[in-house]
């Protein structure tokens, strides 16, 4: 017997399951989280690049050049972690989609 929450998943999956799959959706619905995640990280390094130069540059020998290659490496892990963490969402969502509809017909054939 399926739950009145198992169905209205199921009724609502059925609506979004095809928009929430593109890839444009993914970036756009996982990125608000990616850049809560890169945020701190690029934060701690421009706070040390800036209020502490002389430190900085003691442990880098090229500072000039390693704060792009930063900028450009999170934003790279922030593109990463937003498509695959709304992918992961999306296919345990399809996963547990398929799961009730198998359920739901067991039942009706009963």
């Amino acid at each position: 017997m399926l739950t009145e929450k198992e169905l209205a998943f199921i009724e609502n999956w059925e609506k979004v399951r095809k928009l929430y799959s593109s890839f444009g959706s993914k970036m756009k619905r996982g990125l608000p989280m990616a850049v809560l995640f890169s945020t701190p990280i690029l934060f701690s390094v421009a706070l040390v690049y800036y209020l502490s130069p002389e430190w900085y540059t003691k442990i880098s020998q090229n500072a000039a050049g390693s704060m792009g290659a930063i900028i450009i490496a999170v934003l790279l892990c922030m593109v990463f972690f937003s498509y695959f963490r709304m992918h992961f969402n999306w296919e345990m969502n399809e996963q547990l989609y398929q799961e009730l509809k198998k359920k739901k017909s067991l039942q009706d054939r009963n």
